[in-house]
């Protein structure tokens, strides 16, 4: 018979079970997640009549996102801008690149939708295969 074993609390984290941005420096991960950031807010303001429209009303442009704490500039998406914007104004790519769709009842007024490409369906199972494949303390 086989038994599971998990690493005691204090047992050295296993970080070859890692990927690149768990292990870095918190000034790394800053700049990536500022990179990275960025690259999202300006995809969206070219890409989402919503987004252009929210920004331009709020006197703010991609460009204006040069440290983290800057987004707190930027306005932020509602339910209601979901709702507005039903069923595709929010997507940011073709509607034949979108691969799956989930979308509320709409019990509560009008339904929400968010669409999915094939890529962020990649995305999305190789991160829960990767995180299913740590214990739970995230020791290996």
């Amino acid at each position: 018979m086989t038994q599971n074993t998990v690493a005691a609390p204090d047992a050295p984290l296993n970080t070859a079970q890692l990927d690149r941005e768990e292990t870095i420096s918190r000034d790394e991960l800053e700049a990536l997640q500022l990179s990275r950031l960025q690259h999202t807010v300006a995809y969206a303001y070219d890409r989402v009549p919503l987004y252009k429209r929210k920004f331009d009303d709020a006197g703010v442009h991609p460009s204006d996102l040069r440290e983290l704490s800057d987004l707190g500039k930027f306005p932020y998406t509602t339910k209601e801008d979901l709702r507005q914007e039903y069923p595709f104004g929010m997507f940011a790519v073709p509607q034949d690149e979108v691969a799956r769709i989930h979308a509320s009842s709409g019990t509560t007024g009008r339904p929400t939708v968010v669409g999915y490409t094939k890529n962020d369906l990649a995305n999305w199972a190789t991160l829960v295969a990767a995180r299913s494949a740590l214990p739970a303390s995230g020791r290996a």
